[in-house]
């Protein structure tokens, strides 16, 4: 969902409560029942006009505040009952199915459940591969690492150096393939061996990450 100027989310909130008000107006209007109301058939319709748009719009507000509140740090469980739902993992599924999808890869709610639960699965899958196989890919940062001061990088390719050599201070191995599979590219042209070790370390991780899709 593309972010819109503060204004015009703001005049678009005063134009809600404007049309709010309307529709409530409508509702509460003492009913006469005459036979040939031409105006009260034109404010109900009028009115039920502006409660669909209402809808529409309070649809989009949902998952923009959800997004907001976790942006400031709520939980899910805390969400939970402002939602109205009963647990974390149903909070969560609610803002899966509002939210609009950036990618094209989901085009339903439930799609982009299953597509969340899918990825979660999958990055599971390439963490319990990359402790199943620390040693190797430890020796292997050790080696970009030990690039450190080489001449023949260029600043790109000292930037990613340093950030393998800090995530070797991880206590947890997964958490050297992103810096290892970044520097890949930059260390392709000066240390064409060790970038060909790389990939096919990010290769197995990825198998391992599809063998669950």
């Amino acid at each position: 969902m593309a972010d819109r100027p503060l204004d015009e989310q703001a005049r678009d909130g005063d134009m809600a409560l404007t049309d709010l008000g309307l529709v409530n107006r409508v509702a509460h209007r003492k009913l006469g029942f005459p036979e040939d109301d031409e105006a009260g058939v034109a404010d109900a319709v009028a009115a039920l006009t502006l409660l669909r748009h209402l809808r529409e719009e309070l649809a989009e507000w949902e998952p923009r505040l959800i997004a907001a509140a976790r942006a400031h740090g709520a939980s899910w469980i805390q969400l939970a009952p402002a939602l109205g739902v009963a647990s974390r993992q149903a909070a969560e599924r609610r803002y899966l199915r509002l939210r609009p999808d950036d990618t094209g890869e989901a085009t339903t709610g439930e799609q982009r459940v299953r597509a969340e639960r899918d990825r979660r699965a999958g990055d599971r899958a390439v963490t319990q591969w990359a402790r199943e196989n620390a040693i190797g890919l430890r020796q292997l940062a050790a080696q970009v690492s030990a690039l450190d001061g080489d001449g023949t990088l260029d600043d790109d390719a000292r930037k990613h150096v340093d950030t393998v050599t800090a995530a070797l201070g991880e206590p947890d191995t997964a958490a050297l393939l992103g810096p290892l599979t970044d520097a890949h590219p930059h260390l392709h042209t000066s240390h064409p061996g060790l970038a060909d070790k790389i990939a096919l370390v990010t290769d197995a991780g990825n198998s391992s990450r599809q063998s669950k899709d």
